[in-house]
């Protein structure tokens, strides 16, 4: 029981309280547990673990510490409360421990025992020997799954062996090391498996994760599809990385001791196994007709025997005849070749059982204990459940078989645990009814007339052996048994069944009716293996392999017939029992939900059929034959003390006689209840659940009790505290308005003070006042305030930048005109400082630009579009056109400036193209089409300029009457760089004549013709009629130039 939790009756913990106790009702509370993600359900000490498919949050390290050292029936079922219960006893009790775990495959029982080891690894003890150990042991089981696990359709990881293993202990309770034990491998598998099922895991890992290295060493190719013992299929398997698990596999057996040549020696055997099923067998025929068999491909027999050093003669005649020893004569028989493909798959499958004996063996040697001091033991049985399969061969008759004798030990067990706690309590036995399955156990292992004994005479018979004669004997021996049946036994009692053929017998197991077909079952038991291939296999020079077989050293052969399989297993199984019996057993459970491996799916048919396979509804009618549950008085004491005036809040006497004072007090009949020597035990799960809910009342009336009392405190405390921070606030309140009037106060009588000593101050220094004090005074502020404007603008000067405008502001308004004119002082000393470190040509472009500024900022709109412009000079390239090589030399190295102008014709206003050259002393006007001068003017015969405030290139260049030019008049010319030329015109007249150019900028100017004067207008339109102005004549003595 859950004991620290409310009891749910639809859910309980414990299926020993569960009431009423039905087939049914059980399963219903498997399904509830289940659905809430509580898959572990208890039957007194046993645990029932059903698979959830899925990864859950309950195997944290947080986990583990919470169920260390706890009480088994303290906290919520789990795999790790009985893993703690068994290693607590083992470590303070002195007690060997042995942990049963069964189900069918896919139940769960491989995890269910990692689990139990990594908990125990979890909580024993530290250190480097002690984690070295811990770490072989839980490496193990890496290295068994790869060899002794595969995929079948009920699971992915299904172990195809039984597994036993004795982990050992010193007195501390730190693991030494262990013994592992194997049954039954499932080795028919090596050489057939079904559809959707896969070979064992190894073979998909070496040829997924083996380096291109390894496997041209090993001979193997990578695509499983080439290999016919793996049915030629592909190897994918959802979420399992066969090539990482390859890893981990070596990264185990080096844990383990593996030395790298027998990792290499056992990869060798296995790809050896691997490579037999591609022998291919073709029919021949001997001279005397016999049929016989022989190898169609040598290829493959030649890498065998390259893998173990073995003549390529000796493998094929192992493969293909038979040697028969009678009379001390030797005869050498042909096989045919079916004989011949059976001899194949019975060398594969002895091949790969004796593997996995041999690593089962290695793995003991590096895990056994070599000291003498006294062990504590503890085993961990995992192994086949009881299976009920459409066909039954011989391998679910043994694996049923071992199931009966766990059922047999488990319920004896049970009993005596039962009968001797009882005992050590003083309570009286009542001796329980059960089924007792010894009847079956000896119906399948009685030493003369079992059916396992009979198996094996019929196996030793002389003469012609098969199985319906074995079937014959068993219908003769055992006609009259309850418990055995077949077609015979049931026409002789005149029952008619379908459903068992003529070639089966059925067996009424404690989990049901299983009938066997007996086909199979003498082939099976014998497990002979021709010693032709033992002697083969011993003459190969491949170390691991030949100690496989030491029975095929001629020195060593034996005629003795060995042991069958069924008699090994009976064996196997009765050292088991001994083992089992000799320590205290824990039981778990292991239940699978679904076939589909689907997380939350509950299939009850299929969990019905497990539950009576497992017979666990026997199981808790004998744990509550006498009394379904018992606990401690103490915690029953501290549970349940509420319900009794006498025992609440604290009991001063015993703890039995709280116990037994709270009872008494209660309307229970006093035969539900039995007072042992430390525990109270109670007879129905009814009583329990009536103490529960008089508990979860009493719960209720203490908790508004509780909470009542709470509130009542708590209001009463709120009333105090804010009742005495009204007085302290108060308190405050009052000092705080009494300081602030006396402030008031003060301020008033120094205020007064003040004045009254200044008045007088005054008063007496008008006796000593001298003329001119007011202007010494004056004058002494004035010049601290300028000293300190001087010295605060000292500090905040602005930056060096030209264009940054920013200044301080005057303080004081007498201060405005000399903080203006230090602006201006400032900012010019700042344009000289920019001016020094300019470099010469960027001076004299600057100088360019500014001369242009003082000639047409603010007067021409053409002028701001100019700004970004640089001022080239040569816009034609003279230099480089040998075409103007002429206007060159006339400028003889003189030119300012070369640029493309138009000239407007004086009489119709249209414009022709010429070449405009300014040198410092003239201006030459050329043809640029035969790059003559046609005009030479003197900028001493220049009278001035004119152009218009817009944005054009027109303008007027004057000449004076008296010069040679100015007989034609003035030019009237449009320039793309007007500004450029007009400041360069200024500045080459300034140079030349140190006179200023005029420039008259206006939108109407009179212009002087050759023998006339017109007046030119300016007129700004909106519409574009072209690139450059346009004028028009407008009379004989009018001009109109419009621009845009």
């Amino acid at each position: 029981m859950e004991a620290n939790t409310a009891i749910d009756t639809s859910r309980v913990g414990d299926l020993v309280l569960l009431d009423p106790l039905t087939e049914d009702t059980l399963m219903q509370n498997l399904e509830k547990r289940f659905q809430h993600k509580e898959i572990y359900t208890y039957i007194g000490n046993v645990v029932i673990s059903v698979n959830p498919y899925e990864q859950l949050p309950i195997y944290t390290e947080e986990i583990v510490e919470e169920y260390k050292n706890c009480n088994f029936f303290a906290v919520k079922p789990h795999i790790y409360a009985i893993a703690d219960d068994a290693y607590r006893s083992l470590r303070d009790q002195d007690k060997d421990q042995c942990i049963l775990i069964t189900g069918e495959s896919g139940a769960g029982k491989t995890e269910a025992s990692k689990l139990m080891m990594s908990y125990v690894a979890a909580v024993c003890g530290k250190g480097e020997q002690v984690n070295r150990v811990k770490e072989q042991l839980l490496q193990s089981n890496p290295v068994l799954e790869a060899f002794g696990n595969a995929k079948t359709i009920r699971n992915d990881n299904s172990s195809r062996f039984g597994k036993y293993m004795d982990i050992e202990f010193d007195f501390k309770g730190d693991p030494l090391g262990g013994v592992i034990s194997n049954y039954l491998l499932e080795k028919s598998r090596v050489v057939h498996h079904v559809k959707g099922e896969r070979n064992f895991h190894i073979f998909y890992q070496l040829l997924s994760g083996g380096s291109d290295e390894l496997l041209r060493q090993l001979k193997l190719q990578r695509d499983c599809r080439l290999y016919g013992y793996l049915n030629r299929e592909a190897s994918s398997l959802h979420g399992m990385d066969d090539a990482a698990n390859f890893r981990a596999v070596q990264d185990a057996m080096r844990a383990i001791g593996f030395s790298p040549s027998e990792i290499t020696a056992v990869l060798e055997v296995a790809a050896v196994v691997l490579k037999l099923g591609n022998i291919k067998l073709g029919q021949q025929f001997q001279a005397s007709g016999a049929e016989a068999c022989g190898i169609e491909d040598d290829k493959v027999v030649r890498e065998i025997c390259q893998l173990i050093q073995l003549s390529e003669t000796a493998l094929e005649q192992a493969l293909c005849s038979r040697t028969v020893e009678a009379h001390q004569e030797k005869l050498v028989t042909t096989l045919t070749v079916s004989q011949g493909y059976y001899v194949r798959d019975a060398l594969a499958k002895n091949v790969y059982n004796r593997l996995f004996n041999w690593l089962v063996n290695r793995i003991n040697e590096s895990i056994k204990v070599t000291t003498t001091e006294h062990k504590k033991v503890m085993g961990v049985l995992d192994i086949y459940g009881f299976e009920i399969f459409q066909d039954n061969s011989f391998e679910q008759f043994i694996i049923n078989y071992c199931n009966e004798k766990l059922q047999q030990i488990f319920i004896l067990l049970t009993l005596k645990e039962e009968q001797e706690e009882y005992i050590r309590e003083g309570i009286a036995w009542t001796p329980v009814d059960f089924f007792d399955n010894s009847i079956i156990c000896n119906l399948i292992e009685d030493g003369k007339g079992g059916i396992l004994a009979m198996l094996d005479e019929e196996c030793l018979r002389p003469g012609e052996v098969n199985e319906a004669t074995f079937l014959n004997k068993l219908n003769q021996v055992y006609k009259g048994h309850q418990r055995y049946e077949s077609r015979v036994t049931q026409n002789d009692k005149h029952i008619m069944d379908n459903s068992l053929h003529a070639n089966c017998f059925r067996i009424h197991h404690y989990a049901g009716k299983v009938t066997y077909n007996v086909v199979g079952f003498i082939e099976k038991n014998n497990d002979l293996l021709f010693r032709d291939l033992s002697q083969a296999m011993w003459k190969a020079k491949h170390v691991l392999l030949r100690s496989l077989f030491p029975e095929g050293d001629p020195q060593k052969a034996s005629l003795k017939r060995p042991p069958t399989a069924g008699s090994q297993f009976k064996a196997s199984v009765a050292t088991l029992m001994k083992n089992l019996y000799s320590k205290n057993p824990n039981y778990i459970r292991c239940i699978k939900p679904n076939d589909t491996k689907k997380a939350a799916v509950f299939t009850d048919d299929l969990v019905r059929t497990q539950v009576r396979y497992l017979g666990l509804l026997e199981n808790v009618r004998v744990r509550r034959a006498g009394y379904a549950y018992r606990q401690l008085y103490d915690p029953c004491l501290e549970r349940y003390k509420m319900l009794s005036k006498e025992t609440w809040p604290k009991w001063k006497g015993s703890t039995r006689d709280g116990v037994q004072a709270l009872l008494s007090s209660l309307p229970i009949d006093s035969k539900e209840l039995a007072y042992g020597h430390t525990k109270i035990f109670i007879r129905t799960p009814r009583t329990l659940f009536y103490l529960e809910e008089r508990r979860q009342q009493r719960i209720q009336e203490l908790v508004a009790l509780i909470q009542a009392t709470f509130r009542a405190w708590k209001c009463r405390k709120n009333f105090l505290q804010m009742r005495k921070s009204q007085i302290v606030i108060s308190a405050w309140y009052r000092g705080h308005a009494q300081k602030k009037k006396y402030g008031k106060m003060k301020m008033s009588a120094l205020l007064i003070q003040a004045y009254v000593r200044g008045w007088k101050t005054r008063k007496e220094y008008k006796k000593y006042f001298r003329s001119g004090a007011s202007q010494r005074i004056t004058k002494f502020i004035y010049t601290s305030l300028v000293q300190k404007f001087f010295l605060g603008l000292k500090n905040n000067l602005p930056s060096m930048t030209v264009t940054d405008q920013a200044w301080p502001p005057a303080p004081y308004k007498f201060l405005t005109g000399p903080n203006e004119e230090l602006k201006k002082i400032f900012h010019h000393w700042r344009c000289k400082k920019y001016r020094d470190q300019l470099p010469p040509q960027r001076k004299v472009a600057l100088q360019d630009k500014l001369c242009a500024s003082e000639l047409f900022r603010g007067k021409k709109s053409l002028y701001p579009k100019s700004l970004p412009q640089p001022f080239r000079g040569d816009h034609l390239g003279l230099k480089e056109n040998s075409k103007y090589r002429k206007l060159q030399a006339t400028a003889d190295g003189k030119m300012v400036m070369a640029d493309s102008v138009r000239k407007v014709n004086r009489g119709d206003g249209k414009a022709s193209p010429r070449i405009f050259l300014l040198t410092k002393s003239h201006i030459i006007l050329a043809d640029p089409k035969a790059a003559q001068p046609k005009t030479v003017i003197t900028l001493s015969d220049i009278n001035g300029v004119s152009v218009s405030r817009y944005a054009d290139g027109f303008f007027v260049l004057h000449i004076k009457e008296t010069s040679t030019a100015g007989t034609k008049g003035d030019f009237l010319l449009i320039s793309d760089h007007l500004i450029e030329l007009v400041t360069r015109l200024h500045q080459t007249v300034l140079e030349a004549t140190k006179q200023k150019l005029k420039l008259q900028v206006a939108d109407e100017f009179l212009v002087k013709f050759k023998q006339s004067s017109i007046t030119v207008k300016v007129v700004e339109t909106a519409e574009k009629q072209g690139a450059a102005p346009i004028c028009r004549k407008k009379g004989s003595h009018r001009m109109e130039v419009l621009v845009h």
